[in-house]
């Protein structure tokens, strides 16, 4: 079985690599994802995507023949079948020949002819009787089967968003003085970072409410704020997080969004949703997710949360965990 490792920014530019090295198609071979890659920090410290191509090979069936041997000593003699004797009649006697009259002495005598010999009789074998076979035993009528009761017709239902972001334009305006000091830790952070990055003029907004500090970022060129599926946005509230609470007793939990990308993300998972549900709902099969982070994953089970047919669970291991949707009885 040939199988060739190639290496990419990405996993689709590894495949094509693969398959261009082993001069087939994509369909002609089994493709397993060694490590997604990822591309770094801010541009470091990135490492590239590897794949494993194994080319396909055709079926076959092996199937084993059954040993047979000569050796005669071997074999088990099969069991003998007794054999009953036989009951054999007594054979029937001859009857002698009737005596002959004495002729009238004026007549000659006449000579005896000899009498016929006689055929003897076959023995006949008398077979043993049968047991006479037990009657046939009277079968209770089956139960009948109650109908089964229809299953309603499914509705389509539009899930409800997980949580109600409030607008950038209606929070209110960043005064630093006002701020507590995790609050304004943040800010200041994100502001030397940005400024790193060489993105300028950044607006910043915050909410603060139950333990959590939420700073919503809006400029001309965010976009490198975000990154691929937001992942520099991920990396950059990680980040935020861990300078937060450096140096505090009580954890803070952080949440960043730039452009208003979460509730976008949010609101395009949501559809989503909706529609592996109905899929799910019309197939009777399973629908398996691309991977995706806690924070995307917990999104989708939400909104999935009071579906009447429907049910979520993860499976995998991070990075690669993904969300399953399976019909409600069917979760094996």
């Amino acid at each position: 079985m040939k199988s060739i490792e190639m290496t990419g920014k990405t996993v689709e530019e590894a495949v094509s690599a693969g398959v261009k090295a082993l001069g087939c198609d994509p369909s002609d071979v089994k493709i397993d994802v060694l490590d997604m890659g990822s591309p770094g920090l801010f541009g470091m410290f990135g490492r590239l995507a590897k794949v494993r191509l194994t080319v396909k090979e055709d079926e076959s069936f092996d199937f084993e023949m059954p040993e047979m041997s000569l050796n005669t000593t071997a074999r088990k003699s099969a069991p003998r079948r007794e054999v009953k004797p036989e009951v054999k009649s007594a054979p029937r006697a001859d009857k002698p020949a009737a005596p002959e009259k004495p002729a009238a002495p004026e007549a000659p005598v006449a000579p005896v002819t000899p009498a016929a010999p006689v055929t003897p009789v076959a023995p006949v074998t008398v077979a043993p009787e049968k047991p006479a076979a037990p009657a046939p035993r009277a079968e209770k009528p089956a139960a009948p089967r109650a109908p089964k009761k229809p299953r309603p017709a499914p509705q389509e239902k539009t899930p409800a968003p997980l949580t109600e972001r409030v607008p950038f334009d209606q929070l209110p305006v960043l005064d630093m003085d006002s701020l507590s000091d995790a609050a304004r830790a943040a800010c200041e952070f994100l502001r030397r970072v940005t400024a790193e990055m060489g993105v300028a003029d950044v607006e910043m907004r915050v909410s603060e409410q139950d333990g959590t500090v939420s700073v919503a970022m809006k400029g001309d060129e965010l976009g490198i704020l975000i990154g691929r599926r937001g992942e520099t946005l991920d990396a950059l509230q990680y980040l935020t997080g861990l300078y937060v609470n450096k140096h505090r007793s009580e954890y803070v939990r952080v949440s960043l969004d730039s452009e208003n990308y979460r509730g976008k993300r949010e609101e395009a998972l949501t559809k989503l949703a909706g529609r592996m549900a109905a899929r799910v709902r019309k197939t009777g099969r399973k629908v398996t997710l691309e991977p995706m982070n806690p924070y995307e994953r917990r999104i989708l089970h939400s909104a999935l949360q009071g579906d009447p047919y429907v049910t979520t669970h993860s499976e995998g291991e991070e990075p690669y965990r993904r969300v399953v949707i399976t019909l409600k009885g069917n979760e094996d």
